[in-house]
């Protein structure tokens, strides 16, 4: 697995401009609407692509355009320079008339034992301090047995599956009353979800994030900040042990050739003082 750092991007393009083939589920639009969309969501002109992807201007226009038909590896090759996920990569290629290349297995399939292996290694090392697992979406995939400490207060429904991170960590009903920076975090969250957004063009993304967007804020000045450095950020939570400060890293599967593994996302969080570290080491002991 490899440490990652959330790339920067440009604001993502608005929703409203991706084309309505594409939008609705399971649309089964042209390869060349599909090619178009991804290009002009990274912003890049038919001729940069085409440098690129080392091909002519004329022919990748024959391409979005439906009057030439690209090969597999044509496919590929293009799905890589635009730095598409695996997900939307299998989409082009059963667009473009060929079978989908990467599969989507669960983390407990059996061919994923040694990857879910290490994903339970990195959660239960890291006790006593916090570390779950997340998919695409921020649902929760696994957590190690100090954040169901942390959770106390919590609105049952909140925390029945599928368990949204960002809506437990923020909502009114979830942690959002005891989060001493509740409005910088909330900015974090939401700026790392402008990000995923850019990345992705995932429109569940976009929702979660108006979602988010709508939740009370109890700093006005704060509102909608974005933060200079997103791992710098602290998660301060207040408890019956007193407040508890964090900050975190992402560890991701380094060269995934699976869907559900290129989603995964580790989030570990580590003590930002000493006074965390020894409530820390008191929660973790046994009643």
């Amino acid at each position: 697995m490899a440490w990652h750092l959330a790339c920067h991007y440009d604001a993502a393009m608005s929703l409203s401009t991706v084309p309505s083939s594409l939008a609705q589920p399971g649309a089964r639009a042209p390869f060349g609407e599909h090619l178009r969309h991804w290009r002009q969501h990274r912003r890049l002109s038919q001729q940069g692509l085409a440098l690129d992807a080392e091909i002519s201007t004329r022919h990748l226009s024959y391409v979005e355009t439906g009057r030439a038909q690209p090969s597999r590896e044509m496919v590929l090759r293009l799905a890589e320079r635009l730095s598409v996920p695996l997900r939307e990569r299998n989409a082009l290629l059963v667009a473009a008339g060929f079978a989908p290349m990467y599969q989507a297995r669960p983390l407990d399939h059996p061919d994923l034992a040694a990857a879910r292996q290490a994903v339970d290694l990195v959660l239960k090392s890291h006790e006593p301090n916090p570390a779950l697992a997340v998919d695409r979406h921020w649902n929760l995939v696994a957590a190690n047995a100090i954040v169901p400490l942390l959770l106390s207060g919590v609105a049952p429904w909140l925390l029945q599956p599928p368990v949204n991170v960002l809506r437990l960590s923020l909502h009114p009903e979830g942690l959002g009353p005891r989060l001493a920076n509740a409005d910088q975090w909330r900015a974090h969250l939401l700026h790392r979800l402008q990000q995923q957004i850019a990345a992705t063009a995932d429109s569940v993304l976009q929702v979660l994030h108006d979602e988010i967007a709508a939740y009370p804020c109890h700093d006005e000045a704060t509102h909608g900040a974005s933060p200079a450095s997103p791992i710098a950020v602290p998660f301060e939570l207040n408890t019956e042990l007193g407040k508890l400060s964090f900050i975190s890293t992402i560890t991701i599967f380094g060269t995934p050739v699976d869907v559900t593994l290129q989603e995964l996302a580790v989030e570990s969080f580590f003590p930002a003082n000493a006074e965390t570290q020894l409530v820390l080491q008191r929660l973790k002991q046994p009643a």
